[in-house]
C-alpha cells in the first residue's frame, strides 16, 4: 500500500465540523495501540484537528509472530531480519490560522531524523477526508510502503527514531 505523496495544499473544508464529529463517534480507546492512547486522545481535544488513523509501529521477527506486536525489539543476536510496520499519525486539519500553526510545528518533527521520518500526505486519506497529513516513521527508500524488511541492527534505530517521534508529537500536543 502506497502511504506516501508529496504535501498538498489545506483548501476549505464546509463539512470539517460535521466529519470531525462523525470521526470522533466512531472512535474508541480499543481501536488504538496502547501506547499512542493518550497521544490520539491528546490531538482530538484540539478544534483544529483529529485523527483519522495511526499506528505506534510494529516489530515482527523470528519467534514473534504477533503483528500488533508492542514488545521492544529483544536486545540478543539471533534475529538477523525484523518485518516492520510503519509507525504514523494521520491528522484532518483545519484550514485556519492554528491548523497552519500546527502543519508548520508537525513539520518540525521530522528533524528528528529527515533520513527515517516523512511529513506528507496519502492520496488514499486525501480521497477520504480532504486536509489529510501523515507523519510517518519509515526509512526513507520505503517511505511509499507501510511496511518493510530491516535489518537487526536497522531495526533497533527505527526502533529509538519512533519512541522519540512520539514523546515530541506528545510534548507538541501538551503546548498546543
Amino acid at each position: 500500500m502506497e502511504t506516501f505523496t508529496e504535501l498538498k495544499e489545506l483548501v476549505e473544508n464546509p463539512h470539517y465540523h460535521d466529519q470531525r464529529r462523525k470521526t470522533l463517534a466512531g472512535l474508541s480507546d480499543d481501536m488504538i495501540d496502547a501506547p499512542i492512547i493518550d497521544l490520539v486522545d491528546g490531538f482530538n481535544k484540539l478544534p483544529y484537528c483529529f485523527t483519522v488513523q495511526s499506528c505506534y509501529g510494529h516489530f515482527i521477527y523470528n519467534g514473534q509472530n504477533n503483528s500488533h506486536n508492542l514488545e521492544p525489539l529483544p536486545v540478543t543476536d539471533t534475529v538477523a531480519r525484523v518485518e516492520y510496520r510503519i509507525a504514523y499519525i494521520c491528522l484532518c486539519i483545519k484550514n485556519s490560522d492554528l491548523g497552519r500553526g500546527l502543519l508548520g510545528a508537525l513539520n518540525e518533527i521530522t528533524a528528528i531524523d529527515p533520513e527515517n521520518i516523512q511529513f506528507c500526505c496519502a492520496d488514499w486519506f486525501w480521497k477520504r477526508q480532504v486536509n489529510s497529513y501523515a507523519l510517518q516513521v519509515q526509512p526513507d527508500r520505503f517511505k511509499h510502503k507501510d511496511s518493510a524488511i530491516l535489518d537487526y541492527r536497522e531495526a533497533l534505530h527505527i526502533e529509538k527514531i519512533r519512541n522519540e517521534f512520539f514523546v515530541q508529537l506528545q510534548e507538541l500536543v501538551q503546548k498546543q
